[in-house]
């Protein structure tokens, strides 16, 4: 389990290990928060292409799915 603190979230480097239509490689490029200030869910932009992706930011926590980083 990949531990996440929800306030370093924004910018943090991702790597797929499935990769997302040929890519591998995001950065969180936006966090949305509810009217108690909870994250609901991050955008993922793909390094290489700029493609956006919205998912919930509790998946990021599933280290079968992402690492931390750009490996």
């Amino acid at each position: 389990m990949n531990p996440i603190h929800p306030n370093k979230l924004p910018l943090s480097k991702w790597t797929a290990r499935q990769p997302l239509n040929r890519e591998k490689h995001f950065l969180v490029s936006k966090v949305s928060r509810d009217e108690q200030g909870r994250i609901t869910d991050c955008e993922l932009e793909a390094v290489i292409s700029k493609k956006i992706y919205h998912i919930d930011w509790r998946q990021l926590k599933d280290s079968e799915r992402w690492l931390q980083g750009w490996q």
